[in-house]
């Protein structure tokens, strides 16, 4: 399995915070968006796969879409059935571009 360390860094951290949580302060979000950015793309089958798990509720101030757009960049697509119903709303978003791309 082809993981780098940067990807299993950011993995660890869970998903990406609320927009709305309180909680995170200014310099989580900013360590969060770097270690993102630290990841170059494209990512191997395997990194797009674990990096499913780091989608949160929300858009994270754009930090979403670019996790999305990096695991677009695999050599394979990581979503390619339809997910349950009640999937977090960015793997269904995947589903939803992947089935696009074929024309369905």
């Amino acid at each position: 399995m082809t993981i780098r360390d940067e990807v299993r860094e950011f993995y660890r951290l869970g998903p990406l915070p609320s927009e709305q949580d309180d909680s995170v302060s200014d310099e989580t979000f900013e360590e969060l968006e770097r270690m993102l950015h630290a990841i170059e793309a494209p990512v191997t089958d395997e990194e797009a796969r674990l990096l499913l798990g780091s989608f949160g509720e929300d858009n994270c101030f754009g930090m979403a879409w670019t996790l999305l757009h990096l695991v677009e960049s695999a050599p394979s697509p990581a979503v390619t059935s339809q997910p349950p119903e009640g999937s977090n709303m960015w793997i269904e978003n995947l589903w939803i571009r992947y089935r696009n791309a074929l024309g369905d």
